[in-house]
């Protein structure tokens, strides 16, 4: 059964090259199965908003994240700047809604596909297949989720549904590697780099 880390490992491997073969992808995401001992640290809640908590970045090639969805949370519908978006469910389940690419501003944005995914699912969306929106659905219980994306990127497009209205957002983390990142004085926000992950064989890495 793949960790937590071994996944990590595949991903660098696969990354370490600019082909991005989705169905590839697709399975190497779905042969980890959620293990919350491993995931736990990195899992961190907001009782207001849903977080955004970055677990790897792939030497640059990638985010890697956890977010963390209280009952009934939701994310807008938004765009990937061109990167692709895997999404496996950790805890509790997600509801996708896949939207058309708005043609005229002032129309309502038109609902191409809704789908549940349950525990250990996993979803995969890109900017040629439209706009998505990510949901809780249950008002009790919160759900947790493992999101990939390739390349990474910090700012994306918000569209209101009724209108297709676009406005540009900042893409930020509420944690990094475990630790709450702290904004004050700091538009990437500091927070202190643990050791965490003990990634097996692990491969030898140059920054961009």
């Amino acid at each position: 059964m793949t960790t937590l880390a071994e996944l990590i490992q595949k991903l660098r491997i696969i990354f370490a090259e600019d082909e991005v073969n989705v169905d590839y992808v697709m399975k190497v995401m779905e042969s980890y199965k959620s293990n919350p001992a491993e995931w736990r640290k990195f899992a961190i809640f907001d009782e207001h908003k849903y977080t955004r908590n970055l677990v790897d970045i792939g030497n640059g090639k990638y985010n890697l994240m956890i977010l963390c969805w209280g009952p009934g949370m939701g994310s807008s519908i938004h765009d990937h700047q061109d990167a692709h978006c895997f999404v496996k469910i950790l805890q509790g389940s997600l509801l996708e809604t896949k939207y058309d690419w708005p043609e005229t501003e002032g129309e309502p944005l038109h609902t191409v596909a809704k789908s549940t995914y349950d525990t250990n699912g996993v979803s995969y969306m890109s900017d040629e297949l439209g706009l998505h929106r990510m949901e809780n659905p249950s008002h009790s219980d919160g759900a947790v989720s493992l999101h990939l994306y390739i390349p990474p990127y910090d700012t994306c497009n918000a569209f209101d549904e009724r209108t297709g209205h676009k406005t540009k957002c900042q893409v930020t983390f509420f944690s990094k590697y475990g630790q709450k990142v702290d904004y004050r004085g700091s538009k990437t926000g500091k927070v202190e780099i643990p050791e965490i992950l003990e990634v097996p064989n692990p491969i030898v890495e140059t920054c961009h």
